[in-house]
């Protein structure tokens, strides 16, 4: 069976795309089963370049085809912050509950009107052999006043999506799936890998 590395040691991530790859009818993998890879700097000034940077390094290392991504939150009013910098928008500790604290202490007194946002992720598949391919998808919202819902990870109890009426959290997995901004540029991503699976036959 072809093997797909998901260049992320975030498991909750991995549940979201494992389940979006599935009618592939690959084995999808992430990091933790390759311990040797040390974690991968996000350095880059934009999303896509975060998201090639980290599926060259676990290419590289693996020999396999590996999907990366980087995705964040852009807030209107905040000029489009957090950004690439979401995970550690509050530190280095990437810890989601000071993320969303820090968030929502800097939208104090910004009313419904004006507290616009998005997700954002592009998605970058490398091989081996240096081909890459990349892919993009958006999911617009509102961001709350207080969180709601226990499900997903990272700003999706704030992430209100006013057509389904639910955060993000709040959403079950398969709506999340279809709507989000990682589904979105999964669907496309996709067809990628399915043409770069196709063009190599050493990937079993």
């Amino acid at each position: 069976m072809p093997r797909l590395v998901v260049a992320t040691r975030n498991e909750g991530k991995l549940k979201e795309l494992a389940s979006l790859l599935a009618p592939l009818g690959i084995e999808v993998v992430s990091l933790e089963v390759y311990p040797e890879i040390p974690e991968i700097p996000e350095l880059g000034d934009t999303f896509e370049e975060n998201a090639l940077a980290k599926a060259r390094v676990a290419a590289a290392q693996t020999g396999q085809l590996v999907m990366a991504d980087d995705s964040g939150l852009e807030v209107d009013v905040l000029a489009g912050a957090p950004g690439v910098y979401s995970a550690r928008f509050a530190g280095e500790s990437r810890d989601d509950t000071l993320n969303n604290q820090k968030l929502l202490r800097l939208l104090e007194g910004v009313p419904w009107e004006k507290r616009g946002a998005r997700f954002r992720c592009v998605i970058a598949l490398v091989a081996p052999d240096g081909t890459e391919r990349t892919a993009e998808g958006v999911c617009a919202g509102v961001i709350g006043y207080e969180p709601r819902g226990t499900g997903g990870f990272g700003y999706d109890p704030l992430f209100y999506v006013p057509e389904y009426d639910r955060t993000f959290a709040e959403l079950d997995l398969d709506t999340k799936n279809h709507i989000s901004h990682r589904g979105r540029a999964l669907l496309a991503a996709r067809e990628l890998v399915v043409e770069l699976l196709g063009e190599r036959h050493d990937f079993d």
